[in-house]
């Protein structure tokens, strides 16, 4: 199960009162006041981590409560501090107050840990009121409440690429051919109901190793962001990616008969979804070239020459081209992780 948003209320714990006390023991003629402060409540803490990968743990336990501080006792003894409580969540949550919408914290990298609520402090006992002129306090203060909260959370996976086009143009099969992502594979539309990562490895002639994360987002159709379809609820997952690669059918399979008109209507989603992702790096890719329509194909590279675009013809059935394809994608890659990092 895939669950990628969580509405999650948590109650940082309260301070524990401070104590009114005297000390009042044989052989002890000025014992005096004694009470002792209230122990902290506790926090609660939130960290990312690679070992989660979606939010269904908080889907079904939405309520997280840290323990309060004890109560200060006589003898100026100080009350033991709440236990924290820690929330982990994938690498690529942002965490959102659901109140104003602000960001609180966005989880971009593993083992990245905040505090989301903040204890309250422990109330002072009278032993800390007691002065030269008021030897007898009998002033103490009460804990103060620990910071109550709702979040909602939000999970946009972090790849590198990102594979869009419309239903069944051969997205989920192409991710099985060039990584070991099994996704479902059906002749069906809407088989992908989920976005399915998969890493892939690329070993060019005398250079390094380069490895690399692809998103399979499931299919886009005309009207998605009014909700037709699956909509656009998984488009978020795309917005940290590096690349975009764009799948466009150009068999006579999908019945769809102009493939231009196919390539606008996504790009208008992505416009529309507001992320910009419609200005990302892309490289177009037709598919099915195994039974491709010549025209449909010859239509395509004239739309791409004046886009400037690159076009890489491919079958994820046959194989055919796949590894070329896959050089492209490494290489769009590596050029885009250096300029990211000369930029920092």
């Amino acid at each position: 199960m895939f669950i990628d948003e969580a509405i999650i209320r948590v109650k940082a714990g309260n301070g524990g009162n401070g104590c009114m006390a005297f000390r009042r023991e044989k052989f002890v003629p000025r014992g005096g006041p004694s009470g002792g402060d209230g122990g902290k409540g506790g926090d609660v803490w939130m960290e990312s981590s690679e070992r989660h990968n979606t939010l269904v743990h908080f889907r079904f336990n939405p309520e997280y409560k840290a323990e309060r501080g004890r109560h200060g006792e006589g003898a100026n003894k100080k009350g033991r501090d709440g236990e924290d409580i820690l929330l982990k969540v994938p690498v690529g949550t942002i965490v959102l107050d659901e109140e104003t919408g602000a960001v609180v914290h966005d989880f971009s990298r593993a083992d990245e840990r905040v505090v989301i609520a903040r204890g309250g402090r422990g109330g002072r006992g009278n032993a800390q009121f007691a002065t030269s002129t008021h030897q007898a306090p009998r002033e103490h203060e009460e804990g103060r409440p620990g910071e109550e909260r709702t979040f909602r959370l939000e999970l946009k996976l972090l790849a590198d690429v990102g594979l869009v086009g419309y239903p069944n143009v051969g997205k989920s099969t192409l991710i099985s051919r060039i990584s070991a992502a099994r996704p479902k594979i059906a002749d069906y539309p809407f088989t992908t109901l989920e976005p399915n990562l998969g890493v892939v490895v690329v070993n060019e002639k005398k250079k390094d190793e380069t490895s690399f994360v692809v998103a399979d987002i499931p299919g886009l159709i005309e009207g998605a962001h009014t909700g037709a379809g699956l909509g656009t609820q998984f488009l978020r997952h795309i917005e940290r990616t590096r690349l975009l690669v764009h799948l466009v059918d150009v068999s006579d399979a999908s019945g769809r008969p102009d493939v231009v008109k196919d390539v606008q209507v996504i790009l208008d989603e992505l416009r529309n979804f507001g992320a910009g992702l419609e200005t990302k790096p892309t490289i177009m890719v037709a598919s099915k070239i195994d039974v491709a329509n010549p025209e449909k194909l010859k239509k395509l590279k004239q739309w791409c020459t004046r886009k400037k675009l690159r076009l890489y013809p491919v079958s994820a059935v046959t194989g055919e081209e796949i590894e070329k394809l896959k050089f492209a994608m490494a290489e769009a890659v590596r050029v885009m992780r250096q300029e990211d990092r000369e930029g920092e």
